[in-house]
Formats: structure tokens, C-alpha cells, sequence
């Protein structure tokens, strides 16, 4: 059993302590509210505005200043479709492509018509939330006083949230029905137009940018009792079918090549590093608020 008399005299000292231990708590804290969350701000904003900068947009006129890049697209063991692939930031400014018909000695070539560009849409997406992750951390240059744990986790889950969004619109291609795909603007890019058995998608998956090529043949009108229209997908299978304009088709051969496009893999790395950085400061921010359960954090 415990001494009483012990007991009481140690509890002024024991009360003591646990002052002191708070105090030094209170002033750590205050030092990461005032101190290290502006480092880890300054951290962020350096990063991001890397990636941007892979991103980078020129200014209106000045279009010619946007570096293009030539990629080469093809297989060493899948020769059906080879091409080239100009890549101007955002945009395809040329797509030159040369198709071996399935069973067949036929070769087709197909390109871009000069007065055309196709806009990639998860590109211009994940720029613009990169920009939005930006702003939110210039709302709070150093001049700012943090008060609180939750405003800080509050601002860095609004940037987490478009970091996120970012990474997710390169890594997750947008899914599409293929009767999507045939009314689409990016059949009209080419010149010559291509032939109403033969479609074509790009699109970015990670830091790669794909081509996939259908070639398709004609359902005959009796197929009704057999037929089965397919939903959206990034990669449809041969025999997918579709029906366009009352006519129904049936994809018979998918050919798909891609290529590495290195800017792109940077982006995702400073992605990563930038999710870490916020979480890492969560983390800290989580630490001293599991001693004061009365202060707001």
C-alpha cells in the first residue's frame, strides 16, 4: 500500500513538473507554429513551382519559346503501328503514324493536318491543380501567424487535396465508350482522313504517352440475338462491339504503344516529395496536440 504522507508531499513537485514539461511543450509548439511550418511552406512552394515550371505555359505570342519534343512510338517485337509524336507542352502539334492492316499487306499512313493541334486534357488538368496548390501556399507568406494546429492542417489538407488531384489526373486516364471514341474531335485531326474501320486514342497513363489503334470490321444486321455494346474503358478488347449511326461494329485488333516522357516522370516524383512534406508536418502538428486536449488544434 502506498505512504498517504508521501504521497501528498509529492504532489506539489509532481504538479511542478508537469508545469514546466507544458511550458517547454508550449514554447515548442509556438516555435513550429511561427518557425517551421513557413520553412516547410517555403519547401512546398519551391517544389511545386518545379513542377509547374515542366508544365510551363509561354505567353500569348510567344508559343514558339515552348520547347518540342519528338518521340518515337513502336515495339521492337509489335510492328503494326510505328509513329512520331511532337509533344509542344500540353499539346500534340503533329502525330505522324504508319498502320500495318491485320491480315493484310496494306500499309496506312496517317498524320496531324497542319492547321491542327489536339489539346491533352490530363495535362492541362494537373497543371492547373498544381497552380491552385500554389496559390493556397502564397496565402500565407511569412508574415502570417499561424494560431492554431487545425489551420495548419486545415491548409495543408487543401493542398494534399489538389496534389492529389493532380497525380490522379496522370495516373488515371479517362475511360470512354467507344462510339465516344468515333464521334470524337481527334478523328478529324488527319489528313488523309482516317478510314471508318480504324480509330485512334491518346492519352497519358503515368509518366508514358500511349497510342492505341483499333481496327474494326462490320457487324451484319442479323448479329441482334449476339450483340452486347461495351461501356466506357481506357482499353477496349478485341470483340468489343459498339453501335454508331445504326450500324453496329465489332473491334477486331488492338494495337497499343506508348513511350516515356521524362518531364512527366519528374512531376510525379516532386508529387510525392509534396505529399510527403504536408503528411511529415500533419504528423508533428498531431504529436503536441495529443498532450493538450483543451487547445483547438
Amino acid at each position: 500500500m502506498l505512504n498517504p504522507q508521501r504521497s501528498l508531499s509529492e504532489l506539489p513537485k509532481m504538479s511542478a513538473a508537469s508545469q514546466v514539461e507544458r511550458a517547454v511543450l508550449e514554447e515548442e509548439f509556438n516555435w513550429l507554429l511561427k518557425e517551421e511550418v513557413h520553412a516547410v511552406l517555403k519547401q512546398l512552394q519551391d517544389v511545386l513551382k518545379e513542377a509547374s515550371r515542366r508544365f510551363s505555359m509561354p505567353s500569348p505570342g510567344m508559343e514558339s519559346q515552348l520547347k518540342q519534343e519528338n518521340f518515337i512510338l513502336g515495339s521492337s517485337t509489335m510492328d503494326q503501328v510505328k509513329g512520331v509524336l511532337t509533344l509542344q507542352g500540353e499539346a500534340l502539334t503533329q502525330a505522324d503514324i504508319n498502320l500495318k492492316v491485320a491480315k493484310s499487306s496494306q500499309a496506312l499512313h496517317f498524320q496531324f493536318r497542319e492547321d491542327k493541334q489536339w489539346k491533352l486534357q490530363q495535362i492541362q488538368d494537373a497543371r492547373n491543380h498544381v497552380n491552385q496548390a500554389l496559390q493556397l501556399l502564397s496565402s500565407r507568406d511569412d508574415s502570417y501567424r499561424f494560431k492554431t494546429g487545425a489551420e495548419v492542417n486545415k491548409l495543408m489538407d487543401a493542398v494534399m487535396l489538389q496534389l492529389t488531384r493532380a497525380r490522379n489526373r496522370l495516373t488515371t486516364p479517362a475511360s470512354m465508350t467507344l462510339s465516344e471514341l468515333a464521334t470524337s474531335g481527334l478523328m478529324k485531326m488527319f489528313s488523309p482522313p482516317m478510314p471508318g474501320d480504324v480509330m485512334v486514342n491518346f492519352y497519358i497513363n503515368l509518366s508514358k504517352l500511349c497510342l492505341t489503334v483499333y481496327q474494326l470490321h462490320t457487324l451484319p444486321p442479323n448479329t441482334t440475338k449476339n450483340f452486347k455494346p461495351a461501356g466506357s474503358s481506357v482499353l477496349h478488347n478485341p470483340g468489343a462491339m459498339f453501335e454508331l449511326n445504326t450500324n453496329r461494329f465489332e473491334v477486331s485488333h488492338v494495337h497499343k504503344v506508348e513511350c516515356v516522357v521524362p518531364w512527366l516522370n519528374d512531376t510525379l516524383v516532386f508529387f510525392t516529395i509534396s505529399l510527403q512534406l504536408c503528411q511529415q508536418l500533419k504528423d508533428k502538428i498531431s504529436v503536441f496536440s495529443s498532450f493538450w486536449n483543451y487547445r483547438p488544434f
